[in-house]
């Protein structure tokens, strides 16, 4: 059975796809190359022994999207292909509003014309904007997100609802936290084009002497620390869940309309400053940082209640912090050696 995975190239999609090639399926990759490299698609096959099918254009190419549904019996989907950074989603909003809503709007006029069921779709907790209570869980309001990222993802998520309810379709929505860490292998990992905008690969390349310091963008939250609180949860664990809720999807043997939800997280927040101490401790080496302002669009603290996973996937984050931000390290060497 073939799945198509969108962004497979890129952090999350990559070693979901690895997941999925260990269960058996067949992958067939779209991914346009702009948040990823094509060397990546030689360390999956490296890893799992399989080289995925490749399509390499944007989602937006109706005409080309038709065609890889045209060659190949196309199951479900798992969808990451969405440009990511909230920072940049501020600057850019029209971009973000273009890239991440009409590619999965043509993704879904094939579901449509094709009859085809069972989509998973990469979301994030950012749809819950700044939430009153912690931990969050599936049933905690949704509010307008302070970010423009985080309201195509609200989007998308609305969009979903209404296919699933007009054509009886099966979707899950996975709201995951902060993805961190890399393979084991360390030959996947999270490769940021320019300036990283999240906080892990920003710490890896200010250790690594690539970037001069880590901006820490404000310590003036009211947290311990005064640094903004996330939850950081290890990709493949993330890879797992997305693999567990597509089996759970194919397995519902209904023509009635399926929309699942699931928080996908640690259950445990850390803060920035958190994060940088356990990098530091993890690997050994000395990350320096300075205070800046709040950026705009971060919320103050967001971390999971992912219990319902646990309950109805049989899945549940497994690997601590520390193990995680070891792994980014090994990426990074890695990725020197690249190039020599």
């Amino acid at each position: 059975m073939a799945i198509l995975v969108t962004g497979g190239l890129g952090y999350i999609g990559s070693h979901t796809v690895v997941e999925l090639i260990n269960n058996n399926f067949e992958v067939i990759i779209v991914d346009d190359l702009s948040n990823s490299e094509k060397f990546i698609l030689h360390n999956i096959e490296e890893i799992t022994g399989k080289r995925p099918i490749f399509y390499p254009f944007d989602l937006k190419r109706k005409e080309l999207l038709n065609q890889v549904f045209d060659a190949h019996d196309i199951e479900g989907c798992i969808n990451f292909a969405a440009f990511k950074a909230v920072g940049e989603s501020q600057e850019k909003p029209i971009d973000y509003y273009e890239n991440n809503l009409f590619s999965l709007i043509n993704i879904l006029q094939e579901f449509k014309t094709r009859k085809i069921s069972n989509f998973i779709f990469s979301s994030s907790c950012t749809v819950y904007g700044q939430a009153d209570k912690m931990p969050i869980d599936e049933n905690t309001p949704l509010k307008m997100p302070e970010s423009v990222y985080g309201k195509t993802k609200q989007m998308g998520e609305e969009i979903l609802k209404d296919f699933a309810q007009s054509y009886k379709s099966k979707i899950c929505l996975l709201r995951y936290f902060n993805p961190i860490g890399a393979h084991p292998s360390a030959l996947l990992g999270e490769l940021p084009i320019g300036v990283p905008n999240n906080l892990v690969p920003y710490v890896m390349q200010t250790a690594a002497g690539i970037r001069e310091k880590l901006s820490v963008w404000g310590n003036d939250y009211p947290t311990e620390d005064g640094t903004a609180i996330r939850d950081y949860i290890y990709v493949v664990d993330l890879a797992k869940a997305h693999v567990a809720a597509l089996k759970s999807l194919m397995n519902k043997e209904t023509e009635e309309t399926v929309i699942d939800v699931y928080n996908l997280g640690t259950g445990k927040g850390s803060s920035v400053l958190e994060v940088v101490q356990a990098f530091e401790s993890a690997n050994e080496v000395a990350v320096p940082y300075q205070i800046c302002n709040r950026r705009e669009g971060d919320i103050t603290i967001a971390y999971a209640n992912a219990d319902k996973a646990e309950r109805e996937l049989n899945w549940k984050s497994a690997t601590s912090l520390e193990e995680s931000l070891k792994t980014v390290w090994e990426w990074q060497k890695y990725l020197e050696s690249r190039k020599n």
